[in-house]
């Protein structure tokens, strides 16, 4: 059974940096499209950044240039590199693994931008 556990979320001022990882446990890793979402209280979940089997990444357009997304195949990881945070970055993010087989979520981690 695949399971995706998210770590690094914490608190950090306006213009602070994070990096969230997620571990997949499970076979298939490097199959798989890898992607983050964020949710803030009272909005809907999005699409932050994505990353596919062959590398191609997708950015939404609010966080393009200060979120960089990466993958380590050997270690089944998946990060995000979050840059220049904005208290509108503010939201639990949530790690999300997609194949033809397979969508798959954890846990979420909280990420709280201080103004």
């Amino acid at each position: 059974q695949v399971q995706l556990v998210e770590s690094g979320g914490g608190l950090v001022q306006t213009g602070g940096s994070l990096r969230l990882s997620c571990v997949y446990s499970g076979t298939g890793f490097s199959g798989n499209a890898m992607n983050w979402y964020r949710q803030a209280p009272g909005k809907q979940r999005e699409l932050v950044a994505g990353l596919s089997h062959t590398y191609e990444e997708y950015y939404a357009d609010s966080v393009k240039g200060r979120f960089t997304i990466s993958r380590d195949n050997a270690l089944s990881t998946v990060y995000l590199q979050m840059d220049s945070l904005k208290a509108e970055d503010t939201a639990v993010y949530y790690c999300n693994a997609v194949r033809w087989d397979l969508n798959t979520w954890g846990q979420g981690t909280q990420v709280t931008v201080a103004s």
